[in-house]
């Protein structure tokens, strides 16, 4: 690998310095012998960065994703690590299968820490073994794709957990609340059933005066979001344990993690990409491409978002990266799996919805 000397980047402090690399690792510019020079003259250096929420879709019998192509989308993107979400076929609700994926990811072209799954099978129904998950140095578990329903059964995790110190990072939507949805799919003991729930229920949802779509999609209202993200912020001041919410796509849920927050609730939050640029309006033209899970919210929303990451209320941004196969994403939109793709454009989308309109600065990047 050859020597390099990347000649007067641009700092996130504003300043400026040159970069040495050898043997792929930084070292002192001033110690390179005959390196190749790079003039950065305009470009930034930052750290690498790290998502939290990341689908890997490995294992699977019909991967739309595998370790390295996942973990290279990720390197393209400036990621060096991911959390690789426990909701993969067979689930990572086990030691061994910590093990196993940490196996997988051995030549990776980034990091992959697992997540570990909250219930066996993401079922809802029984507590995994958190306990010897953690022995296998997994601190974070979320059955994501999932609500866990059972209050009880969540208050029993989070005590679990937050004695070794780890976090549960819950899937808010209410299945009851949101409608059946899609790409959810019926297990045993929950209330989440194959159909149809879809896009946000406002002025551009089906049943809106506003609106001339025609179809039997369920709305999705945004009650369903912020009422368990309200509970689960009351059950981690209740344990004492922390609560990391996924996903937040709604203005409500950004004022409960606020009022959580002044009250010193051990909680964090983060947003993802498409939910802090893209609207609901783009599911008019029925482009499943758009299809997410939480669904594409409105403007108030996406300012909310914004602002609530500007001042910190937010904490990250996580890319939710949730790849399907062509086959499973060309159907109509009641049909079609929720997610799409971020590992690659996420910087793109802070740079544009928050450093460019002066909502953050590099330093806060």
């Amino acid at each position: 690998m050859t020597d390099r000397l990347i000649k007067n980047l641009r700092l996130p402090d504003g300043t400026h310095a040159d970069l040495g690399i050898a043997g792929g690792c930084l070292v002192e510019p001033a110690s390179l012998i005959h390196p190749a020079v790079i003039e950065a003259d305009g470009l930034i250096a930052l750290p690498g960065l790290v998502d939290l929420h990341t689908h890997l879709r490995e294992p699977s019998p019909t991967p739309a994703e595998t370790i390295a192509s996942g973990t290279a989308a990720a390197a393209r993107g400036g990621y060096t690590a991911v959390f690789a979400m426990a909701n993969t076929n067979p689930v990572t609700d086990t030691a061994d299968r910590v093990k196993e994926l940490r196996r997988r990811s051995l030549s990776a072209s980034a990091e992959v820490i697992p997540v570990g799954a909250i219930t066996y099978g993401l079922a809802g129904l029984e507590l995994a073994d958190l306990e010897a998950i953690h022995a296998e140095g997994v601190t974070h578990f979320s059955d994501d794709g999932y609500c866990l329903m059972d209050s009880t059964l969540m208050r029993a995790a989070l005590t679990r957990v937050g004695a070794f110190g780890g976090l549960i990072a819950p899937h808010s939507p209410r299945h009851r609340l949101a409608g059946p949805a899609a790409g959810c799919p019926a297990r045993p003991g929950s209330d989440c059933a194959v159909g149809s729930a879809s896009r946000h229920a406002g002025e551009h949802s089906p049943n809106s005066p506003r609106n001339a779509w025609v179809g039997a999609e369920t709305d999705w209202p945004g009650v369903a979001e912020a009422a368990m993200v309200a509970r689960d912020v009351q059950l981690a001041r209740d344990t004492g344990a922390h609560v990391h919410i996924c996903h937040v796509s709604m203005a409500e849920s950004v004022e409960v993690i606020r009022w959580a927050k002044k009250r010193g609730i051990p909680v964090s939050a983060e947003v993802t990409p498409h939910h802090l640029l893209l609207d609901a309006e783009l599911l008019t033209s029925g482009d499943t491409r758009f299809k997410v899970n939480p669904p594409l919210r409105h403007l108030e929303d996406r300012l909310a978002l914004r602002q609530a990451l500007a001042d910190g209320t937010i904490d990250v941004v996580a890319t939710d990266h949730a790849p399907h196969l062509p086959a499973d994403k060309n159907k109509p939109l009641a049909e079609a799996k929720p997610g799409m793709v971020g590992l690659e454009w996420a910087l793109a989308v802070v740079i544009e919805t928050l450093v460019l309109p002066g909502l953050m600065d590099w330093v806060g990047v």
